[in-house]
């Protein structure tokens, strides 16, 4: 199976670099910048799990020249467009195209583009960032990703995405329910995401000053709307989300508070903005999830006004 990486960031790095350890045939879709920091040093993996280095193969977008089995797209939803823009040459009629983003909305737009059956559901629970030097460091001990078919079930392409998966040190699914289980990711990452970047704060500094309650609101908001579309978080998967959310001692922060903190872009519009649309267009009144939106969108406008 010939695999295309689009990007060789923290996520794509990561993922990448784990199957390549397996021995999968990796090459990463890259940016003149990167292909020279890569081809100088190596894909580079600093982890608690195993440190792994390895040269790369890499390939810029004018360079594609057949299509690929298999495309992992793991850019940030604001970068969705350019992405698709430039792995368009590696999508043949069979290839399958496994999107890593947050939100559900990407999926319609690569849909458009490519068309219905090119596009795999997927998501990936993963902490890694790159150190200045372009290593990939892995935070903790996770390193989830689950792939499958929208509709539901099997087939004969997601077994063989399994099969490479199968000897790589990744905690991976091939599920049969990948929808339900993005849009359970979806309400937990819109509440994370919403009340730490609201409080600028971790979840154990808010429930120590008090902010239990707006915690556990924004939650209930955010599963509000997944239960509108048809997928509501389940029970026990909604409990588990609620305790991480509510533990006092937790650092636990969502990476898009990070990016307000180092002054960068973030995906506000695509796991909060698109989340309260759905919802307001379902009739739903959700003040807490609107606020934090706002919050977001307030430092957009300066972020922007302070780079003129």
């Amino acid at each position: 199976m010939r695999v295309l990486i689009v990007g060789a960031g923290a996520v794509g790095g990561y993922f990448g670099g784990r199957l390549i350890e397996a021995g999968a045939d990796i090459t990463f879709l890259v940016r003149p910048r990167r292909r020279a920091q890569l081809a100088a040093g190596g894909l580079m993996l600093r982890s608690p799990l195993g440190d792994f280095s390895t040269p790369v193969a890499t390939v810029l977008a004018e360079e594609i020249d057949r299509p690929a089995d298999l495309i992992i797209l793991s850019c940030k939803a604001y970068d969705l467009d350019g992405a698709m823009l430039s792995f368009a040459d590696a999508v043949g009629p069979d290839t399958a195209i496994l999107p890593l983003l947050n939100g559900i909305g990407h999926l319609d737009r690569l849909v458009a583009r490519f068309g219905e059956a090119a596009v795999l559901g997927g998501l990936c629970a993963l902490a890694v960032t790159l150190d200045t030097d372009g290593a990939i460091l892995h935070l903790n001990a996770q390193h989830n990703l689950a792939f499958g078919e929208r509709r539901g079930g099997t087939s004969p392409r997601v077994e063989a995405i399994a099969r490479m998966m199968a000897g790589a040190k990744i905690t991976w699914t091939a599920s049969e329910a990948i929808i339900q289980e993005m849009w359970e990711k979806w309400v937990f990452l819109a509440s994370l995401a919403g009340i730490t970047c609201l409080m600028r704060a971790s979840v154990g500094d808010i429930v120590t000053a008090g902010g239990l309650e707006a915690i556990t609101i924004l939650l209930a908001e955010a599963q509000a709307v997944a239960v509108t579309a048809g997928h509501g978080a389940r029970p026990e998967v909604l409990e588990k989300y609620r305790a991480l959310l509510v533990a006092p001692e937790s650092t636990l922060t969502a990476s898009m508070l990070r990016d307000v903190e180092k002054g960068g872009a973030t995906e506000a519009d695509h796991v909060l903005g698109d989340l309260l649309a759905r919802g307001q267009r379902a009739g739903l009144e959700l003040p807490l999830l609107s606020l934090a939106y706002t919050h977001l969108k307030a430092y957009a406008a300066r972020r922007h006004r302070e780079s003129a």
